[in-house]
């Protein structure tokens, strides 16, 4: 595992503030728009979780990118609620909510596309895809973004990595997905709850979604805590999603995952022990 004194001191000061003020009757949601809100001015870094040589588990809790925020904050929030305060209970719950079936087996086995790890999640009970209850279109894409850049990638260098790699890739390719196009958002926003993941899918070749985030709903309307690589750190999105979407033309619409709000936390506790 790869991670600084810090890292441990943030994690541990986060769990044993929920449990010593109480704040564990939160619901999860609740608790996932806490945790992110912790993080509120965070720097925004890309890739920090790419390593030379064996894949390993790399807990950053100092700097993010948007996937790293929304992991962090989905766990922190389910280990609150169950009363766990250790580093090592953390870092066992990212663990099996980053890999796929929970188990850390090379970089192939990271869940590397938002579809795949939702799937992934969904098929353990910690959270689940509603995009289709909400209403939400077919729509099918190719992926193959992570093998096209093979050449930027040390680990996919390795030519067992790579033929793994293609094998996920190929296997969400079959999939049929689903999203909510952004000319519908204004109908199904008052279903999105706060605390709910949001993925803005994209018209970009070989990928299923560019950016992930949490959803806070305020007074002014539905809003994005997320790491945002234009302002460089952790915000609220001063626009609205709806405007969000439509301030550009490569973002076609969102994909929503909610966290399970009874079984979350006992799933992530639970299956490190």
């Amino acid at each position: 595992m790869i991670f600084l004194p810090e890292d441990r001191e943030i994690c541990e000061a986060f769990l044993r503030s929920v449990y010593q003020n109480g704040k564990q009757t939160c619901s999860i949601p609740e608790m996932i728009v806490k945790a992110g809100f912790r993080f509120l001015g965070a720097p925004y870094q890309e890739g920090t979780l790419e390593r030379d040589g064996t894949e390993e588990l790399v807990v950053n809790l100092r700097v993010f990118d948007c996937m790293t925020l929304v992991e962090n904050a989905i766990v922190l929030a389910n280990l609150g609620r169950a009363g766990k305060t250790s580093f090592q209970d953390f870092a066992a719950a990212l663990e099996l909510i980053r890999y796929r079936s929970g188990c850390r087996n090379g970089y192939p086995s990271r869940l590397h596309y938002f579809t795949d790890w939702l799937l992934d999640n969904g098929r353990r009970g910690i959270l689940r895809e509603i995009t289709r209850e909400l209403g939400g279109t077919p729509f099918r894409k190719d992926f193959h973004a992570l093998t096209d850049r093979r050449g930027e990638i040390p680990s996919l260098q390795d030519a067992s990595a790579f033929r793994r790699m293609r094998i996920v890739e190929a296997a969400c390719s079959r999939r049929t997905l689903h999203h909510i196009p952004k000319a519908r958002v204004k109908e199904m926003e008052n279903r999105i709850e706060s605390g709910d993941i949001i993925a803005i899918t994209t018209d970009a070749a070989g990928i299923d979604v560019r950016h992930v985030g949490i959803a806070v709903r305020v007074r002014r309307g539905l809003r994005l805590l997320h790491a945002s690589s234009q302002a460089g750190k952790v915000i609220l999105s001063d626009a609205t999603l709806r405007r969000y979407l439509f301030s550009h033309p490569g973002r076609t619409g969102i994909i929503v995952g909610r966290v399970a709000p009874k079984t979350a936390g006992q799933k992530l506790s639970k299956e490190n022990q």
